[in-house]
């Protein structure tokens, strides 16, 4: 392939390839020059370009493919319109030449329609320039199109258009031959060209203007008929062509009507002409059942009149339609209500459904919010108009008729008007609020009208207004029952109220607020029992009792919901059959048996919960006793009439549904008569209409239907594209209605689907018979399976004809859905019988001429194989399949035998059917290059597709003989075949699938492979069809996910951005799917290419790409795509490019959600992103006819904000200056100077608080939560960024309006509970995060809390609720939570961080805020307790619910507790954390007035058992204390054993903050110090908590409860010692107090030492594992050299090892002698791994604890008993020895801090004195460690060693200081002698020769009289030494100079001391005398100040520069 890119083709190369492979290597150069002439410079191409020519022209005559001549035509026509001009005139000629021959042979075909090609090209591309040879042209195309065949046609067609394109308006003299040879042809009979004609009368009428003047009429007559037997294609041009005609003869485009005086239509005209094609009759609307199947019913002539309409009106654009939407909505109606469209049922079902969709596909597309409410009060108006006329009309004679039509005008209006609101949502309420026009008076009035289907449409509006305005529900539901109960005598209102209130209980559901629990008990228990009295209204009242019933059961499992059904039932069934035997009373009792099943399924599918085996036995009486009725209803219908059929026909459908629904095992008994009913149902026994079941297509594989004909699963025209479908199969009773099934008006409606269409009964009967049958069968013995299936063969023997097709087609789903049945249940078909008897039904049908049966036998045979699942008869029927393709030659078999073939393979997947592989390839592919007949090659590659996909990597063998065939049918089967194209797509992405990432490789293999996928997906790429371009863009993103390098990003992302605008919508799909996956890669390239794409359109383009990019482009597809897969896609490919882009590009994005947030309606042109001319194109140079822009709308306004928070979040995780404007500054000036672009959050932050409140003060319900969302991730994030300017000021403060404003509406009284509890956690965050410390500013936010908390306290009182108890329950709890967290940030050391700066601050605004809580604490602290009292009622587990009060709790009803516990899950634990911090300040409120119940009487009281709050005696205060504390113990230890994974953090620590702060208090302290075994448990939960939760903060916490937990139980013990010391006196043997007892043992799980053992040693291994012995012995271990803790982790380690050196004063002593080793062992562990030298020279934490514990342990007072002497004195001597043998030098630690280590070592030697005297292995050890400290280089260590060494020498044990006195003393000396020689150099030196000094003059302070002299005699020297002469002072270093100053500052002190011996000593030595003298001199000499300074300084040196946290000594 790399030989094809060359400019000129390689004739050399291509001379050596196979004759088969030229074709793809011409097409690779043709592409490669594509590319390249367009980039290439222009010279080279000249140059060239007489070579080029002759190659390219040589091509023509070389027959290419159509893929081919299409590039070889552009080639040509680019490298002329860049090269020169001369030849093209030649060229041109030599192509008419080609056309004009008479050559009519298939081989010369391709040469023609290359040449055709080419001409359309050269026009297209150069237009004018080619000056006036264009009359020749198109006069020889005209005369060549009149003698084409089919395809020549198409191609002419095709050309004539681009001639017409290049043209314009130039052409104007050959318009009007063009027009009258083109229209004849509308009517042709292939498809393509149809489509083709109709796109080059698209091109025409731009320029021709008599189309749209005096032709209209004739065009559009021919539009209709062209329509007559359409596929898909040809309705969707033919349309696009109507559509654009009558836009254009309505609003003419400028230049036109300038050239020439046209007279302009009038809309009336135009509608007029458009509703004569609507209401055309034709010849009858259903036509016989045979040209039924053919598909040419009228349905499908209604459906492109749609399509025009609605190509029409967006042609016009929005805004046309704003200003004369009253003019087409009563056109529209009319359509409806004329007697034409309405002739039959079926087609007035269908006809409302087409009118829907226009109105849909226009109002909801494209008008923005203000204009959709005007349009609603339109709809109102129109509405109210016909009900009024209704009313009239009633008195009159011709009702009849008018209310027919009427009631098909109210339908469509009501369902628009449904639907309208239901897609504005909240945004929708001032439509409702608006009194002038009524809408909900005027749609509650439809309910009476006298039409059911009416009726049922108001209802369903209802149901759409209380779902978008959830506050409307509860009102609506009382004035409907209201209004049932006021007008019970008339059976209209009955019925229509009652339909409401079903539709209203069915919307809950999608509330989620849901409704009050008592709404809607009682009528229906009231309808059915007055049913009887009066017999006029009997029929309605039993259908709308029944249809309440079930809806109640919608609402789920609360039985107190509804009165006791089984009553009802029972009730009703012994009643029924006293029945009086005349006609009326049967039909009721049919009514009621039918009513009965529908609730009892409605109780099934809602209330799974509630079906336990006792409830389905008692609900089986009443369904045996109706399948009992059922056999004797024909004799019945027999005796009373027809009419009773349907309600006959009714009581099956629900027993059918019903039975569906239950577990088959519980019917057993009756299978045989079940069965009986079920096969007679679908096999048309008693039924003389021809019905179809409506479930085949979704029993076959949804990948099958590009072999059903041409419909398309998915399109915009779904709804109504269904219904062509539909009648293809042969329904008769097509189409879904209201009216069909009015207990869909309840039921939950079927995703995808905007208003519930149930089929007609005749076809939902068949339906659900077959439903129940695939349900059924796998439990059927294998005789009754054989039975039936030979029934079956017999049925379909017996019917005739059309009969025959409907009936074959019914036994055929039920057959796939009793396979389907049995596949899922992992059962068998059954013997060999039953096998063949199956077999040869399926085998039958694989020739049967219907494509849909033979799509339904191949996917049988699949799900038979499945089942079976046995090689043998797998093989069986492979071969069968095989034999009869090698044989057969009709193309019926041929096709049925390939996709059996292929549904083998899918269903027993490739090791199943490995063994056939090969055959079945080498079959299909032999098949698939049958040209002959495009249906085999469709099927077979279709089959192909099948096998690849599920034989995996077993086809890996045969990918390169497919895909070459693959690449040579892409090559050279027509574009108008489009299904061949379709499966060679699936065929070329499963092959993609099947090489997978070896695709990557770089072998010569693997190269062709991949180039052949490049250019197979190329020539998809190019083709017309929509699909074909989705299949190829599919195949593109596997391609990339495999190999992303060789897909070319730079042209897939500008064919995607151009998809975007398609009107297909799974191209759509496909290009958002791509984008979706290429945007988690390559976010920035797919961006900077989708740019690059809008500047090389320039203005032209219909791409709307702006400077938003391809960003603001997906936002405005959001506004009009509803599809909800694309919508998803377009959310996950946003999403991506934010995560990748949005802190990069911060501006942009920003002003991304800015503008859709800001959504106003007038958006300047360039924003022109949500241009709404998707479909189609607009309308040229006009820019007044170019279509408005649409505002957002709120769905697209949430997601926004969504996307404001994503990227807070995205920017905090990229960098925290961000959040700082000071560095934001700096950075910005930088950037200035350095031009590079930084952008920071914080520069945004008034447009992000602008957001926010923009979205949290808007109308929709969703957009206000989310905005409220994005302002407490505001406050959150920003409340700590100082604002530089102001110091001691946050940011922030100057939008402390903006925040409160944003908040106030969220507290009105109409606000749902919902967004209040969303702005009470605002406020408490906003109030919380100290961002305002004044008072007054903070009362804003703190009234709006106040406001609620009185809320709160008043109860529920209030009659006006609205939505249900749990919403209430939210909304209290939320103000709780709130100001629980108001009350915690009084106290907490603010959570904020930087403001310790500021602490006065914070200190202020401490105290303000608890001036604003104090006063509520009394209501709020009962409140809370009450709230905490339920919260641990709630989670109990289930067993103990017979505990729960039975009226519920203070906040909660029993009705609502599982939604009720949600909220409290939620908002407990800051709840907890306030209670405590209360108690504690309280003092568990001692002194407090007793608890009262809360003010709601209803309620039982907030603290005593329920009820009897009267009768039981106040509680003392010890036992108050007791159950507030076993409360929040309870509470606690419940969550913290056990806080499930999804739970956020902060409850934890709240809760672990809360335990704290109780403990702190003194009640607490001594109640869990009395109960030893609470205390364990506390600290076991805590261990498990550790175990299982990682973050610092949260072990942190533990340790400070446990810290607290073993304060309180040593401060316990130490008061029961003290107690027993006072009563020792009175001569009793003390009772040894603590753990441990006389022996020492404790107990795990009762001991507390133990406990807290545990869990401190887990702690330490955890963050020290070096510590844990059995890591060090492993032999894997590699030795830990020791790391520096990070902070948290060594604040850690420092609390545990605190806490530890407390553990020792819990036990007796023979206890202490338990534990000691082991807390000895790790506290000097500790000190060995952490005892590390800092840079600062600071002592880290675990050190300084370290020490401090081994204080506390030698010191402690256990130390000094009697009875554990030895083993104590050994311990401390182990334990020192531990200390000396880490403390040795070693050159694997070279940072070790000998300092800490000496520390240690000094602490046992001062505080361990006794035990240590005399050991002489200490002894030496602990002098080698002074040694080498003294020895040090470092004069820190020497500093500390003299100062630790002084603190020993003065031991008052002189045992214990003389020998360290006699070892270290003449080292000492020495060492200071020695600094005669080399002068201190800097300050720490000559700190340490201080610090010397100091000791060698204490030494000589100790020393007796006697010996003095002899000490003075080393010490005056040494200073003497020191003083410097007068010369060298004057140079020498400050240290130095420092160092003489000292030693005469202390000779001058000294002499004085020892007068006698300093005298003697200074005698003996005269130098020293005169060294002296001079230096007394010198300093007396110098200037006063200077001595002042000197004098001074010794005080200043005294101070040691180390400085430990805490003394240890």
């Amino acid at each position: 392939m790399e030989l094809a890119h060359s400019l000129l083709l390689n004739e050399d190369a291509l001379a050596q390839i196979t004759e088969a492979k030229r074709p793809v290597f011409i097409f690779e150069w043709l592409r490669f020059l594509d590319k390249v002439l367009v980039a290439a410079n222009k010279v080279d191409v000249k140059e060239k370009q007489k070579k080029l020519v002759e190659q390219l022209t040589g091509l023509i005559s070389s027959a290419p493919g159509p893929p081919t001549r299409k590039l070889l035509a552009k080639n040509l026509a680019t490298l002329y319109s860049i090269g020169d001009t001369f030849t093209v005139f030649q060229t041109l000629d030599k192509c008419n030449d080609i056309i004009k021959s008479k050559d009519d042979t298939p081989a010369y075909l391709p040469t023609k329609l290359a040449a055709v090609a080419c001409v359309g090209a050269f026009y297209e591309k150069m237009g004018r320039m080619l000056g006036s040879s264009f009359p020749d042209t198109i006069n020889n195309m005209l005369k060549a199109l009149k003698s084409a065949e089919s395809q020549g046609r198409g191609e002419m067609l095709i050309s004539l258009q681009k001639v017409l394109c290049g043209l314009g308006g130039a052409a104007a003299s050959c318009h009007r031959d063009i027009y009258k040879n083109a229209r004849s042809l509308l009517t042709d009979r292939s498809m393509a060209v149809r489509c083709a004609v109709a796109k080059c009368l698209l091109e025409l009428q731009n320029e021709a203007v008599f189309m749209w003047t005096t032709e209209l009429e004739s065009l559009a007559t021919l539009c209709f008929k062209a329509l007559e037997g359409s596929n898909y294609g040809v309705r969707v041009a033919v349309s696009k062509l109507l559509g654009t005609v009558m836009a254009t003869a309505l609003m003419p485009k400028q230049a036109a009507v300038m050239r020439q005086n046209v007279k302009r239509a009038t809309l009336e005209e135009v509608l007029e002409l458009m509703a004569t094609g609507f209401l055309r009759g034709g010849s009858g609307f259903l036509k016989s059942g045979g040209e039924m199947l053919k598909g040419g019913g009228s349905v499908s002539r209604l459906l492109p009149l749609v399509s025009a309409y609605v190509v029409f009106v967006t042609t016009l654009g929005g805004q046309w339609l704003e200003r004369n939407f009253a003019t087409f909505l009563s056109h529209v109606l009319d359509l409806v209500s004329h007697p034409r469209a309405t002739q039959t049922h079926v087609e007035a079902v269908y006809s409302r459904r087409c009118v829907s969709f226009m109105l849909r596909a226009t109002l909801g597309g494209l008008l923005g919010e203000k204009a959709q409410i005007a349009a609603g009060m339109e709809l109102c108006q129109a509405i109210g108009k016909q009900m009024r006329a209704v009313g009239k009309e009633e008195g009159g004679e011709s009702g009849a008729a008018d209310v027919s039509a009427s009631q098909h005008v109210m339908v469509c209006a009501l369902k628009e008007l449904g639907s309208l609101v239901h897609s504005l949502s909240a945004t929708a309420s001032p439509l409702i609020q608006e009194p002038s026009v009524g809408l909900l008076e005027t749609v509650t009035s439809v309910l009476l009208h006298p039409s059911m289907a009416a009726r049922l449409a108001a209802a369903w509006c209802l149901r759409c207004v209380a779902v978008a305005l959830p506050y409307q529900l509860t009102p609506l539901l009382d004035r409907c029952a209201e209004r049932i109960n006021n007008l019970k005598s008339s059976p209209e209102a009955v019925s229509g109220y009652s339909v409401a209130v079903a539709a209203l209980l069915g919307g809950v559901h999608q509330c989620p607020l849901g409704i009050p629990h008592s709404k809607g008990k009682v009528i229906a228990e009231d309808l059915l029992r007055t049913a009887s009295q009066n017999s006029r209204l009997s029929l309605q009242r039993t259908q709308a009792g029944w249809l309440l019933l079930g809806s109640l059961m919608t609402l789920g499992e609360t039985p107190a919901r509804f009165p006791d059904p089984f009553r009802l039932w029972s009730l009703f069934h012994l009643e029924a059959e006293k029945a009086r035997g005349d006609s009326f009373s049967w039909q009721v009792t049919l009514e009621g048996r039918a009513g009965a099943l529908c609730a009892m399924r409605s109780f099934v599918a809602h209330c799974p919960e509630l079906l336990t085996e006792d409830v389905i036995r008692r609900l089986m009486t009443p369904i045996e006793c109706a399948m009992t009725m059922l056999s004797h209803v024909p004799a019945i219908i027999k005796l009373y009439g027809a009419h009773l059929k349907a309600s006959a026909a009714m009581v099956r459908l629900r027993l059918y549904d019903i039975l569906a629904l239950l577990p088959p095992k519980t019917y057993e008994g009756s299978y045989n008569a079940l069965l009986r009913e079920l096969v007679a149902e679908f096999t048309l026994t008693d039924n003389s209409a021809n019905t179809t079941t409506s479930l085949l297509r979704s029993l076959c594989h949804y990948d099958d239907s590009v072999l059903m004909g041409s419909w398309l699963q998915e399109t915009d025209h779904k709804s109504i594209e269904d219904q062509v479908m539909l009648e293809v199969l042969g329904g008769d009773d097509a189409g879904g209605a209201l009216e069909h099934d009015p207990s869909s008006i309840y039921l939950r409606i079927p995703v995808g689907e905007a208003v519930p269409g149930p089929l007609p009964l005749g076809v939902s009967v068949i339906d659900a018979s077959v439903a129940l049958f695939g349900v059924v069968f796998p439990h059927v013995s294998f005789k009754h399976r054989l039975q039936m299936l030979d029934h079956f063969a017999e049925c379909i023997k017996q019917a005739k004809g059309i009969r025959q097709q409907a009936v074959q087609l019914n036994i055929f789903t039920a057959v796939l859905s009793a396979l389907k049945g049995l596949a899922e249940n992992k059962s068998t078909l059954g013997p060999e019988e039953v096998r063949k008897s199956a077999l040869a039904l399926v085998m039958g049908a694989l020739d049967n001429p219907n494509p849909i049966l033979r799509c339904a036998a191949g996917e049988a045979l699949g799900r038979m194989a499945q089942v079976v699942g046995e090689a043998t008869f797998i093989a069986r029927m492979a071969q069968y399949s095989f034999d009869k393709l090698k044989s057969a030659r009709d193309v019926v078999s041929r096709t049925g035998h390939s996709l059996a073939l292929g549904c083998l393979h899918r269903y027993v997947g490739g090791i199943g059917s490995g063994q056939h592989l090969k055959t079945s390839v080498s079959i299909l592919l032999a098949l698939a290059q049958d040209g002959s007949s495009h249906e085999v090659q469709t099927w077979s590659l279709h089959s192909l597709a099948l096998i690849v996909d599920s034989s995996g990597p077993m086809y890996r063998g045969y990918v390169e003989p497919t895909l070459s065939l693959v690449l040579t049918l892409l090559l050279t089967v027509p574009p108008s075949h489009t299904e061949v194209h379709q499966c060679l797509g699936r065929c070329l992405g499963a092959l993609i699938t099947t090489v997978g990432p070896e695709l990557q490789g770089n072998g010569a293999t693997i190269s062709t492979i991949r180039s052949s996928c490049l250019v197979g997906c190329a020539i998809m790429q190019d083709h017309s069809d929509s699909l074909v371009q989705a299949a190829a863009i599919s195949c593109l993103q596997q391609l990339h996910m495999f190999a992303p390098r060789h897909v070319n990003l730079s042209s897939l992302v500008p064919c995607l951005c151009v998809h975007l605008c398609s009107s297909h919508l799974l191209l759509r799909r496909a290009a958002v799917a791509c984008l979706r996956q290429l945007a988690q890669r390559e976010a920035a390239e797919v961006c900077a290419y989708a740019m690059s794409l809008a500047k090389r359109a320039g203005d032209s383009s219909e791409l709307n790409i702006t400077e938003t990019g391809l960003e603001g482009v997906l936002f405005g597809m959001l506004d009009r795509e509803t599809d909800r897969k694309l919508c998803a896609d377009i959310h996950d490919t946003l999403g991506h490019m934010l995560s990748s882009l949005a802190v990069e590009k911060l501006s942009h994005w920003l002003k991304l959600c800015k503008d859709v947030l800001a959504a106003t309606t007038v958006m300047c042109p360039c924003d022109a992103e949500m241009d709404d001319d998707i479909m189609f194109t607009g309308l040229g140079e006009d820019d007044k006819a170019k279509p408005s822009v649409v505002a957002p709308r709120w769905v697209t306004r949430v997601f926004a904000a969504d996307c404001l928070c994503r990227i807070i979040l995205l920017c905090e995780n990229a960098n925290k200056a961000h959040f700082d404007l000071a560095a934001a500054e700096i950075k910005k000036r930088f950037s200035r100077v350095n031009n590079t672009e930084r952008d920071l959050l914080v520069l945004h932050l008034s447009d992000l608080i602008r957001m926010a409140f923009m979205a949290a003060t808007d109308h929709s319900n969703q957009l206000r939560m989310a905005g409220l969302q994005a302002l407490e991730d505001i406050i959150k994030k920003f409340a700590t960024a100082p604002e530089p300017e102001f110091p001691g000021h946050v940011i922030l403060e100057q939008y402390q309006a903006n925040v409160g404003a944003a908040l106030r509406p969220a507290f009105s009284p109409d606000t749902p509970s919902d967004i209040t509890a969303k702005a009470c956690q605002v406020c408490s965050t906003w109030i919380g995060s100290g961002v305002v410390s004044d008072l007054n500013d903070l009362r804003r936010v703190h009234t709006l809390l106040v406001s609620s908390l009185d809320k709160v306290q008043a109860g529920t009182g209030s009659s006006s609720q609205l939505y249900s108890e749990s919403a209430t329950t939210m909304e209290k709890l939320a103000v709780l939570k709130a100001w629980a967290e108001v009350r915690v940030c009084t106290h907490a050391p603010m959570h904020i961080n930087t403001w310790h700066t500021h602490t006065h601050i914070h200190l202020r605004y401490t105290y303000s805020l608890i001036s604003l809580v104090q006063p509520e604490l009394p209501s709020l602290s009962r409140l809370w307790l009450a709230m905490l009292q339920d919260y641990a009622l709630l989670t109990l587990p289930a067993e103990f619910s017979s505990q729960l009060p039975p009226e519920g709790g203070a906040f909660y009803t029993p009705e609502t507790i599982d939604t009720a516990r949600i909220h409290y899950r939620g908002s407990w634990a800051p709840v907890l954390h306030a209670v405590a911090l209360w108690l504690r300040s309280t003092g568990f409120g001692a002194g407090q007035e007793p608890i009262e119940p809360p003010a709601d009487p209803t309620k039982a009281p907030g603290f005593f058992p329920k009820g009897a709050s009267s009768a039981v005696a106040p509680k003392s205060f010890e036992d108050l204390v007791k159950d507030r504390m076993h409360l929040m113990l309870g509470v606690s230890i419940e969550f913290l054993c056990f806080p499930r994974a999804e739970e956020p953090i902060e409850n934890v620590t709240s809760c672990l903050q809360g335990l704290c702060t109780l403990l702190d208090s003194p009640c607490a302290k001594t109640h869990i110090a009395e109960d030893q075994l609470l205390a364990v448990e506390l600290l076991n939960v805590l261990h498990r908590l550790l175990l299982t939760r990682d973050p610092p903060a949260v072990q942190l916490q533990v340790t400070a409860v446990v810290q607290e937990t073993i304060r309180a139980a040593v401060e316990h013990l130490q008061e029961k010692r003290t107690q027993q010391e006072d009563e020792g006196e009175k001569d009793r043997p003390p009772t040894v107090l603590g753990e441990g007892g006389e022996t020492g043992e404790l107990v795990p799980g009762k001991s507390l030492v133990f406990a807290a053992m545990e869990l401190l040693v887990f702690i330490l291994v955890r963050h020290l594992p070096q510590l844990n012995t059995r890591v060090k012995e492993s032999p894997s271990h590699a030795a830990l050299r020791p790391q520096r803790l990070p902070g948290e982790s060594a604040c850690l380690v420092a609390n545990t090892v605190s806490i530890l050196a407390e553990l020792p004063s819990l036990c007796t002593p023979a206890g202490s002698m338990t534990i000691l080793p082991t807390a000895l062992f790790l506290i000097t562990g500790v000190l060995r791994e952490t005892a590390l030298k800092n840079a600062d020279l600071s002592v880290p934490m675990p050190v300084s604890a370290a020490l401090q514990g081994l204080k506390t342990i030698i010191t402690s007072p256990l130390a000094r008993a009697d009875s554990t002497q030895t083993q104590w004195t050994s311990l401390v001597r182990s334990s020192l020895a531990s200390v000396l043998e880490y403390s040795q030098p070693d050159d694997s630690r070279p940072d070790m801090d000998e300092v800490s280590m000496l520390t240690a070592i000094t602490l046992f030697l001062l505080s361990a004195s006794s035990e240590l005297v005399g050991v002489t292995v200490l002894q030496k050890g602990c002098i080698d460690r002074f040694k080498n400290a003294l020895n040090s280089s470092d004069p820190m260590v020497q500093t500390r060693c003299y100062q630790l060494l002084l603190s020993v020498f003065q031991h008052p044990s002189r045992a214990l200081a003389t020998p360290y006195i006699h070892a270290l003393a003449p080292l000492m000396v020495e060492k200071l002698k020695a600094v005669e020689r080399s002068r201190p150099g800097s300050a720490g030196e000559l700190q340490a020769v201080q610090e010397g000094i100091r000791v060698l003059e204490n030494l000589v302070g100790m020393g007796e009289e006697q010996n003095r002299v002899q000490l003075l005699a080393l010490l005056v020297p040494t200073l003497i030494s020191y003083l410097l002469d007068e010369n060298t002072m004057a140079q020498a270093a400050p240290a130095s100079s420092g160092l003489h100053d000292f030693a005469l500052q202390n000779l001058m002190r000294i002499g004085p001391l020892y007068p006698a011996a300093f005298k003697t000593v200074i005698g003996a030595a005269p130098e020293l005398k005169t060294r002296l003298e001079s230096a007394i001199r010198a300093n007396q000499a110098s200037s006063k100040a200077r001595e002042a300074a000197r004098l001074a300084q010794p005080a200043v040196q005294a101070a040691p520069t180390i400085k430990l946290k805490t003394s240890f000594f």
